[in-house]
Order: C-alpha cells, then sequence, then structure tokens
C-alpha cells in the first residue's frame, strides 16, 4: 500500500513539475516500440532512440551471391567485416554517404601457409599498431586476426593476407587430445595479445601472447549452483552423480573490447533463478586479470537493477524465458549495447549500469528481427546482423537519442551549464525520462548547486546522488551560518549562566540585607 501510495504522489509530482515547466510528455504511439523501466520496474514508454536507416541484403549490397550463416560483424574505420561462415568467406563492405554499405571485396584465403582456404570463418579483429621502418622512423602497420574454426586455428595476417602468424589449439589439462579446437571468437589488444573464446572451452578466454604461445585462460564465469544439489551429490553413486548435471563455468558467446582495453563479454542460456538471484551474469566487464569490474548501480526495488535484459519474461508469440544475450557492443561514451537474441532486442546501459533505452521485436518488419546474431557500431551508428533474413539493418539516432548522447558527452567533457540544458531538453521529449531527472541533478550537482539539485535526485529516488547532494549542502549551509551557530550556541550557555549569575547576587544582596538588620 505504501508503495502505490508513493508512485501515486510521484507520478503526481512529475505531471505537475512538467504542467508549471510547460512541458509535455510524448506519448508512444502504435508504432512505438521503444521503452525503459522506472524505480517500480514498470516499463516507461519511450520516443524512439534510433531510427532504421536501411535494410541491406545481398542485393542491396551489390553482391551476387547471398550470404549464409553469417556469424559476426567487425567494424574498422569505414569498413564493414561481414563473416560469412556458411560459404567460407569474409565479405567487406564500404560506408558510403551516412546511409549505405557498397560491397567492395570478399576474403576467401590467404597466402604463404599449407592451409589457404579458409574454413567457417567466424570472426575478425583488426589491430592498428606503431613500428619502426629500417630507417628506424615510425610507421602505422595493420593486422588481421581471423577465427578460422573449421581449419582449427586463429591465423594473423597482413592486410595484403599475407600469412604472419598462426594460433593452435592450446595444450592444457582441461582440454582433450582428441577435442576439436573451434574458436569463435576473438579480440586482439594493442599489445597483439588475443583473447578468444571457443566451443567446448567453459574455463573462460583463450588468451595468446604475441608470438602465439598460450599463456592460459581468463574470466571464467561465476558458477552456480543448488546447496541441496550440492549436498546430494557428494552422497550419490558414481552412476547417479554421472547423471546429474555438473557445476561448471558457461562459455562465452561473444566478447567486445573497448577503446580503453576492457573486455565485454556476453554469455546467453543462463538459468532463470540464477539470473534473478544474481548468482550469475549475462554480461561482464573484464580487466587484465580477469576480473569482472562491471558496476551495477541501476535502482530497482531499493536494490540493484538487473543487467540482463526484459524483466518480465512471459511468453507471447512463442517466446519464453529470459533474454540471450549473444553479442555486445561499447559506444565511445562507454554506453554498452546487448543484442538479445531472444526476443530480437536491443538493450543500452551506461556505465553504471542504468538501463538508457530497450526497443526492438521479432518479426518481418523493418527494425524487428528474426535470429539476429551480431551487433557492430560506427560512431553512434548500430549495426545487426541477422542470420535467418540474411540481413544487415542499420539504426541511426534519433532527435531524442542523439539528444541524450550529447548530454552525456557535455558532462564528460566538463561542461555542465550545456549538459543541463541538453537534459533539459531530453525531459521536454519525455517526461517519465529517469536518467533526465538524474543528468539535471548531477549537472547541479558539479555545479555545486546542491539545493537545486537534490529535488531532481528525488522524484527519482536516487538516494546516493541525493545523500551526496543534501551532504554538500550541509556542508555549505553550516559554512554561510557559522557566526550565527557560534552565537546562538554561546547564548543558549551564558544567558543562562548570566541569568543564575543574576539570581545569586540578588539573593546575597538580599541575605546581607537581612543579616544587618538582625544585628
Amino acid at each position: 500500500m505504501k508503495n502505490k501510495i508513493a508512485k501515486i504522489v510521484t507520478t503526481l509530482a512529475v505531471v505537475i513539475g512538467v504542467g508549471f515547466s510547460g512541458l509535455a510528455t510524448v506519448e508512444a504511439g502504435e508504432d512505438n516500440y521503444t521503452y525503459t523501466y522506472d524505480y517500480w520496474g514498470d516499463v516507461q514508454e519511450s520516443p524512439d532512440v534510433y531510427s532504421v536507416a536501411r535494410v541491406f541484403t545481398y542485393k542491396d549490397l551489390g553482391m551476387d551471391s547471398n550470404i549464409t550463416n553469417a556469424e559476426s560483424l567487425f567494424v574498422y574505420k569505414d569498413r564493414v567485416y561481414v563473416c560469412d561462415t556458411g560459404n567460407n568467406r569474409i565479405v567487406v563492405l564500404r560506408r558510403s554517404g551516412t546511409d549505405d554499405l557498397v560491397y567492395e571485396d570478399e576474403i576467401t584465403a590467404i597466402r604463404g601457409t599449407d592451409v589457404t582456404a579458409l574454413s567457417e570463418p567466424s570472426d575478425i579483429a583488426i589491430l592498428e599498431t606503431l613500428e619502426a621502418d629500417e630507417q628506424g622512423n615510425a610507421i602505422t602497420k595493420e593486422y588481421m586476426f581471423i577465427c578460422d574454426r573449421g581449419n582449427s586455428r586463429i591465423v594473423k595476417v597482413d592486410m595484403d593476407l599475407n600469412y604472419i602468424l598462426q594460433f593452435d589449439k592450446p595444450v592444457d589439462t582441461a582440454i582433450t587430445e582428441d577435442s576439436a579446437f573451434k574458436p569463435d571468437k576473438i579480440v586482439v589488444d594493442t599489445a597483439g595479445r588475443v583473447y578468444c573464446s571457443a566451443s567446448g572451452i567453459n574455463k573462460g578466454l583463450v588468451k595468446y601472447e604475441t608470438d602465439g604461445a598460450f599463456s592460459g585462460f581468463v574470466g571464467a564465469t561465476r558458477v552456480a549452483y543448488n546447496f541441496t544439489d550440492y549436498i546430494w551429490k557428494k552422497l550419490a553413486s558414481q552412476e547417479q552423480r554421472a547423471k546429474m548435471e555438473s557445476f561448471v563455468p558457461t562459455e562465452y558467446d561473444n566478447v567486445y573490447m573497448d577503446r580503453e582495453g576492457f573486455i565485454y563479454a556476453c554469455a546467453g542460456g543462463m538459468d532463470e533463478e540464477d539470473l534473478r538471484s544474481g548468482t550469475v551474469d549475462a554480461v561482464r566487464k573484464l580487466n587484465m586479470l580477469g576480473t569482472d569490474i562491471l558496476v551495477r548501480n541501476g535502482a530497482y526495488y531499493d536494490g540493484e537493477f538487473p543487467v540482463y535484459g526484459d524483466l518480465y519474461w512471459g511468453g507471447g508469440g512463442g517466446v519464453t524465458g529470459p533474454s540471450y544475450f549473444k553479442d555486445v557492443t561499447v559506444l565511445d561514451n562507454d554506453i554498452y549495447v546487448c543484442l538479445d537474441q531472444n526476443r530480437g532486442r536491443l538493450f543500452g546501459y551506461d556505465d553504471q549500469g542504468r538501463m538508457v533505452y530497450a526497443f526492438g521485436g521479432t518479426g518481418n518488419m523493418e527494425g524487428y528481427f528474426r535470429k539476429p546474431v551480431s551487433i557492430e557500431h560506427m560512431d553512434n551508428d548500430l549495426l545487426v546482423l541477422d542470420q535467418l533474413d540474411c540481413s544487415i539493418t542499420m539504426f541511426i539516432p534519433t532527435e531524442y537519442g542523439s539528444l541524450i548522447y550529447q548530454a552525456m558527452d557535455q558532462f564528460d567533457h566538463g561542461d555542465y551549464d550545456e549538459a543541463q540544458a541538453s537534459w533539459e531538453q531530453v525531459k521536454m521529449l519525455n517526461g517519465n525520462y529517469s536518467l533526465a531527472y538524474i543528468g539535471i541533478g548531477r549537472s547541479l550537482l558539479r555545479k555545486e548547486e546542491y539545493k537545486e539539485a537534490m529535488p531532481y535526485f528525488e522524484a527519482k529516488y536516487d538516494d546516493e546522488n541525493y545523500s551526496r547532494a543534501f551532504q554538500q549542502y550541509r556542508k555549505l549551509w553550516i559554512r554561510e551560518h557559522i557566526i550565527t551557530i557560534i552565537v546562538i550556541i554561546l547564548a543558549l550557555f551564558l544567558v543562562p549562566m548570566a541569568i543564575a549569575r543574576v539570581y545569586q547576587i540578588k539573593e546575597e544582596i538580599d541575605n546581607a540585607d537581612i543579616f544587618k538588620l538582625r544585628r
């Protein structure tokens, strides 16, 4: 009952606040599929953050044949590399203009090695590095790393496809000799170290040094287990234990390295109860030691806002269960966008783990997907590869989405007045958007306008920032009124003492007069 009353009061406060400021909340139309969650976990419809620029099929790209079972996208400068796994090739596309991709080339083989033809290429990464030429001058060199899964290797080549180095199956006690090495996804750091996720390897990412040597596993997922099952497994016979599910880490579905060298890794297919309890993570941010440092500070029912996509998993259209994060990409403003293969949606989170937006769905219309498998970005534009539809969808930010990104960039650059103004414009377009209120409050907080910031945090139940603003406002208020406070404190002590002294003196005088009269 208290929660319902608080919710009603909050809603009225927002409406009144919007009304006084002359703002209007945009109503979501029938074709609107963008939303967020509020503090209470309720769905809040939103103006679209992205719109579909174009959907590209092989004919739209100027290709002679269709892509088959494509598994991955990779963006480098103005090029888009499509791992056309079913056709044993990597298709190279070029960005032309604001909303066009054109076919440029394809990679089917490499030079200078016994096995030249690619087989089931599943991922690609490109490293740009500075090296010294024969005269000692610094030159830029580019290298391509290809997950050549059908040939059980990762191969390093130059941009002319000349063979340089090969990364083979790791030699480790956890990997049997008869098991096949099937590298699926890779990232490469600035030093040329390779991190790979591979089918059948659940100890984390396979790490290779720059010379191709295997150096161990990093970032294994957390293991969730039921204590009752654990006890029963200890007491069960060998045959019974063999039939029971093992408590082992989950394989990563995809990896992405951001501009700072942190690896974002996602794993779908998590158990519903484990996701709800927080014992497993759908997406992780790994440092070089393999430690998960992803911040999860979103507010939700006085607890953490879970970073696993949709909060509600009811059935509809034959789709059930939680979101399945198949891929992730990280924008330059540290917003990471997760691709949900289960419901065909994209979930954007900021660096604090707060949901920025969610949109998409399953279907044949523009902006919907049948089986999305990979996501990439070019600046703030998003590219999504649909394996079943054999297409690439390009999304570009709307005016509303551009304002959100603009406000975040301005805040990160220390332009707090401009950030506040941008968040105000966002609030004009969506009066229910929590991050707009929090963004205005944070801008005011950085400008040391603590009293003004507090109502914005209070409106969206941001206890942490509200406490920070209140603490600073209290210090400032005390500093401004310190003399008055001291005078009042002294008065509280000195006035009673003076009064008591007066009464004491009066009593002494009265006693002295009585003594004289008696004499």
